[in-house]
């Protein structure tokens, strides 16, 4: 996925209010950024941070800037959750992921379940719903998700058992958008529940895939696998 434009430059004064985010830029502008982002982004938020922006063309939005990544130690992490279904198109598309080849159409935001929208519908000879997870907790070496409680992140688990049930197949993708990471794991120490629901949810046939990324200010793209330990 490549920016439409080279990110901008800046040191985190402050995320606040969860989707805020005051930022100075290299010219000494105080700008405030939308942070697409409603997790606790643990570890990613200390002030002084260096962060990368990229500006809103939206002509409806009421922020000029979104922030996208921010470093730590010397690494990128992308932070913006509005990216990774896009990323995860595109890896399928140009045949990286490849346990997701072989169907002749990729829809996205497609209506089913419970008044719900799976990720990714990848249709063929039979149906595969793609549930698509941003990762960014780190953890030792290890990725981890989530990084706060998430009863819908539950649902959506219950949701793709709901689709295994009806004959089709169901895949849950999780992305790290980091590259700094050996291997992946539920954050169980955070949401024990989600971690149950998972265990439950695999043994019901739904698969579950990783992949890291590598990130630099003009281009997130989806690269490998990275190792479950779970």
């Amino acid at each position: 996925m490549k920016f439409e434009n080279t990110l901008t430059e800046g040191k985190l004064i402050k995320r606040y209010k969860r989707f805020l985010a005051d930022v100075e830029l290299e010219n000494g502008e105080l700008v405030t950024a939308h942070c697409a982002n409603s997790g606790s982004m643990m570890g990613l938020k200390d002030e002084g941070s260096r962060v990368y922006l990229s500006p809103n063309t939206n002509p409806k939005a009421k922020l000029d800037w979104r922030w996208e990544m921010v470093e730590v130690e010397g690494s990128l992490v992308g932070i913006n959750t509005s990216r990774p279904n896009h990323i995860v198109e595109e890896a399928i598309l140009d045949g990286t992921i490849k346990e997701l080849q072989g169907y002749s159409e990729l829809r996205r935001e497609v209506k089913y379940g419970k008044n719900s929208r799976i990720d990714i519908l990848l249709e063929g000879e039979n149906l595969c719903y793609v549930e698509v997870k941003n990762v960014t907790l780190k953890v030792g070496s290890e990725a981890q998700f989530p990084d706060a409680v998430t009863a819908r992140g539950a649902k959506h688990l219950e949701e793709l058992m709901d689709m295994v049930d009806e004959g089709h197949r169901a895949v849950m993708v999780y992305l790290v958008q980091r590259a700094d990471c050996e291997s992946f794991t539920i954050a169980e120490d955070i949401d024990k529940t989600y971690a149950e629901t998972l265990r439950k949810a695999i043994a019901h046939g739904v698969e579950v895939l990783c992949y890291h990324c590598k990130l630099t200010p003009n281009e997130i793209k989806a690269t490998a696998p990275l190792l479950i330990s779970f």
